[in-house]
């Protein structure tokens, strides 16, 4: 399927009921909202479009809301938040991986567990392993390949199968490089979040087509093709240095790279 080049989201929204929207790299850079992008949703609400904004953060969709609010987005758009940190709690809360987990992941991410942040052990006493980034002190993978590779009979909880993300222009890596370290070990992990169909399940209402808008080919895009939705893709985000002067031709190529395919693109989300 060839992909088509738009100018606005105007041109093709009329054909869809609800809009999946990623949130880091497509609404915001970690720093700064983007402007474009806000009018997107401003215009979405004058048409009472549903959209989502849903996004792979290792965190409570509370969380992230109050996130945006620090960012000064406008609490008109925050009606509907869904996060990987979301899904991963409603199994957590369950308990059916266990009740003792080891932490890997930055102190920010402690909301996640609140509720039963008693449980939280060491790596030789834990039932399994919650994966929510990397420790603020240590950005090495290199550290998490050999903290791990005596703990490979745990499970990995990973709620955030991103690879990296760009804060402002700087590159961090996320919870997902460090759960990929881990299956490289011969260790199993668990996903919540995109490309993994539960999160969009979360969001989906009966009989709606849905528009998915996303930067990250192997979440947002490949998502969108496991769940059979039309989607978006955003150039300027996690891929912009392989777009960069892209033609359609060179475009599609890049797609057939990932096995994925979109029906649209453009430089950053716009109305």
């Amino acid at each position: 399927m060839k992909s088509k080049l738009i100018k606005g989201l105007k041109e093709v929204q009329s054909k869809y009921d609800a809009f999946f929207i990623d949130l880091w790299g497509v609404v915001h850079n970690g720093i700064n909202l983007h402007p474009e992008a806000i009018e997107v949703l401003k215009n979405l609400n004058n048409l009472k479009k549903r959209y989502v904004l849903i996004s792979n953060a290792p965190r409570p969709s509370k969380s992230v809301k109050k996130y945006l609010l620090n960012l000064n987005m406008d609490e008109v758009f925050l009606k509907n938040i869904f996060t990987s940190g979301e899904a991963a709690l409603q199994s957590l809360k369950k308990n059916i991986y266990g009740e003792k987990f080891c932490h890997l992941g930055p102190k920010r991410d402690y909301d996640l567990f609140y509720e039963f942040k008693k449980n939280m052990s060491s790596l030789e006493d834990c039932n399994f392993i919650l994966c929510t980034g990397l420790f603020d002190n240590e950005q090495s993978l290199d550290f998490y390949r050999v903290l791990l590779e005596k703990y490979t009979s745990l499970k990995m909880i990973c709620t955030n199968p991103d690879l990296i993300v760009h804060r402002g222009s700087k590159k961090e890596f996320c919870a997902g490089s460090v759960a990929s370290v881990f299956e490289q070990l011969g260790g199993k992990v668990i996903y919540f979040g995109k490309p993994y169909k539960e999160i969009y399940n979360f969001c989906l209402k009966k009989n709606e087509k849905v528009l998915a808008i996303g930067d990250n080919i192997r979440t947002d895009i490949i998502g969108a093709n496991n769940m059979k939705f039309d989607s978006l893709f955003i150039t300027n985000g996690i891929h912009r240095d392989d777009f960069l002067n892209s033609t359609v031709e060179k475009y599609d190529k890049i797609l057939e790279k990932y096995k994925a395919n979109t029906n649209y693109y453009q430089n950053k989300l716009s109305w």
